[in-house]
């Protein structure tokens, strides 16, 4: 079952309405004294529906979760579709440059703040959860890969596992590596990243594969249990992550 409701970040984009989606597994319907993890993920409207989607098609995060069985609360929010690149600025935790936009300003903290102290507390109250950090997750593709990474290192007292597709680590690198270097991070904390082959294309293949691996490196060094991949055939795209699905999830219930 999935709940959509809309909800407003008064912080971000004032009263302006986006949608927030909930899956409930259907475990919880057979065992009302039940209680699942909770997966966070950004770009709500790609998760669960196609005619939601940017793109016209979704991760199909329902039909994976509902075929497995998964014992696992999805909670996503969709993003900020302004023309001006507001997306990229809410899904980065630094200032940067677009080569479309110009410089934005970094509006990550800000982002992680409402979902941390308003979206968390509300889903917690009113669904089923696992509220403790053990049980709780975070999951971004692209800009909302590199949020993932960002969650799961500045606000890893709240998430303890996180799984960041395509991750765009190129920008920021030298402010991203810095946070990555110093954040305080559980020794437990569970890491997937994984970056498709042939996005490699658009840039320099070795370039992107040395800063990957970079990112990699650095989380392994601070002790992270990190699944880092690079998906053959894999691409920029929803068709694309939606077949990492399997992968990601065995990351993060593992151990579990």
């Amino acid at each position: 079952m999935i709940k959509k409701w809309k909800v407003t970040l008064p912080e971000l984009s004032g009263e302006k309405p986006r949608y927030a989606y909930v899956y409930i597994p259907t475990q919880a319907e057979a065992e009302p004294d039940a209680r699942f993890p909770v997966l966070y993920m950004f770009d709500g409207h790609n998760v669960f529906f196609d005619e939601d989607a940017t793109y016209g098609k979704s991760w199909g995060m329902k039909e994976y979760l509902e075929k497995t069985e998964t014992p696992l609360i999805v909670a996503a929010v969709e993003c900020n579709h302004g023309v001006k690149g507001e997306r990229l600025s809410e899904y980065s935790p630094f200032d940067f440059r677009a080569p479309k936009y110009g410089v934005l300003t970094g509006r990550g903290k800000e982002t992680m703040e409402w979902f941390v102290h308003t979206f968390k507390p509300y889903v917690d109250s009113r669904f089923p959860t696992l509220p403790d950090r053990e049980h709780t997750f975070i999951a971004g593709s692209s800009m909302g890969g590199l949020m993932s990474l960002y969650a799961v290192t500045a606000y890893n007292s709240v998430f303890s596992r996180a799984a960041a597709l395509s991750p765009s680590v190129m920008i920021t690198a030298q402010k991203l590596d810095a946070l990555l270097r110093t954040a305080p991070m559980a020794p437990d904390t569970v890491i997937y990243m994984d970056y498709g082959a042939q996005e490699m294309k658009h840039l320099p293949c070795l370039k992107i594969a040395k800063r990957f691996g970079q990112v990699t490196s650095l989380l392994m060094g601070r002790g992270a249990l990190v699944t880092s991949r690079v998906v053959p055939g894999g691409e920029h795209c929803e068709a694309s992550w939606e077949r990492q699905i399997p992968f990601f999830m065995d990351t993060l219930f593992y151990g579990g």
